[in-house]
């Protein structure tokens, strides 16, 4: 999409805009302070609730966090380096859910069910909490690899906290631990879809500004 579509859409998502938007950049700050607020927040629910699943929502978060600061950051760079960033961002992620599927099929060897009433509760603030950054982000969710990156990690964010809950129900009803290692496992495949698109658009960025200008 050119510039001159994603303006016409009404989102605000073109290179330039993003570059320079104050608008933009508040977003952004937003999106960094709830997710590492949370994330540290939820980690420590993980462990207390002994759920895989909110484990790697809570390592969703931090990354997320800590990936849209880059992109903060990012924000005056060239449209190579931003490239580049939005790069790294995209194996991180990849690297982040083969990570956690790995240790969901180690838990599974011996799981014991979560506490599912303290998982669910966590499950609907984390919701709560993704919800508003994807609405802070929602009109900026087109543009660069960068721009569509940070918001890929929003949306994904609070749909698989939509599966915690889900989960969460379901070990309260069965009694059982695999509903939290099931949607374990589905944010970590989250984690590789966005990972592939993420790199896939940066390649083909960084392809386009290293030819030649005609």
């Amino acid at each position: 999409m050119s510039a001159s579509e994603s303006s016409s859409c009404g989102c605000s998502g073109d290179t330039k805009r993003a570059e320079r938007d104050p608008a933009y950049r508040r977003a952004l700050w937003i999106v960094v302070l709830l997710n590492l607020g949370f994330g540290l927040a939820e980690i420590v629910g993980g462990f207390l609730a002994d759920s895989q699943a909110l484990k790697a929502d809570a390592l969703d978060f931090i990354g997320d966090g800590s990936i849209s600061l880059l992109g903060l950051i990012a924000l005056g760079w060239t449209a190579r380096a931003r490239s580049q960033v939005a790069l790294t961002q995209g194996i991180f992620l990849g690297a982040l859910g083969i990570g956690v599927i790995a240790f969901a099929l180690w838990r599974a060897m011996n799981a014991i069910a979560p506490e599912a009433e303290l998982m669910g509760a966590i499950g609907i603030v984390a919701l709560i909490v993704n919800v508003t950054a994807a609405l802070v982000l929602s009109r900026f969710r087109e543009g660069d690899a960068n721009v569509t990156a940070i918001w890929l990690f929003s949306r994904n964010d609070a749909i698989a906290n939509v599966a915690v809950i889900i989960a969460a129900a379901l070990v309260g009803w069965t009694g059982a631990a695999w509903p939290d290692l099931v949607v374990a496992g589905v944010i970590a495949l989250l984690f590789l879809h966005s990972a592939y698109e993420i790199i896939r658009n940066a390649r083909r960025e960084i392809q386009s500004t290293a030819r030649p200008s005609s």
